[in-house]
């Protein structure tokens, strides 16, 4: 009987061949020559300078040598604005100062590239709309009193 059973279909009962594993139990395992490489055992030659069968260095290379890639590149990025982070808390602490804030921050965001404008204008519009509240507020106050001032009655 030949292996694999006549009829094209392998044995079910049997293990299936690996990749490049002759059918025949006989054959070592990758024992004929690589067509494209004519090396023995079907291996590709090795490319890294290192001898056959060892490891790759590991690690980074020696100070001074590019590693595979050549050397990276670091580009700092501008970071956001600090008087716009600012401008932003102060609009909920005390608004005032969070509109003088964000005036600078976008005077400074212009001239350096930094980001962080919407910041910038988040605290501005949320300082002019609390500061504007603020007034409201004040002002209702006053005319409370001045109303209850007028209505008292001073027969003591």
């Amino acid at each position: 009987m030949t292996y694999p059973p006549s009829g094209g279909t392998p044995d079910p009962y049997q293990p299936a061949q690996p990749y490049g594993q002759s059918s025949d139990p006989t054959t070592p395992y990758n024992a004929a020559p690589d067509p494209i490489s004519g090396q023995p055992g079907g291996y590709p030659p090795p490319t890294s300078g290192q001898p056959y069968g060892q490891p790759p260095p590991y690690g980074q290379p020696p100070y001074g040598q590019p590693g595979p890639y050549g050397q990276p590149v670091y580009v700092q990025t501008p970071g956001t604005n600090t008087m716009a982070i600012l401008a932003l808390v102060f609009a909920f602490i005390f608004a005032p100062v969070s509109i003088i804030l964000g005036h600078i921050a976008k005077k400074q965001i212009r001239q350096s590239g930094e980001q962080g404008d919407g910041l910038a204008t988040a605290g501005l519009w949320l300082g002019y709309i609390f500061t504007g509240l603020m007034v409201l507020v004040c002002i209702g106050y006053g005319i409370i009193i001045a109303f209850a001032v007028s209505n008292s009655s001073s027969t003591y």
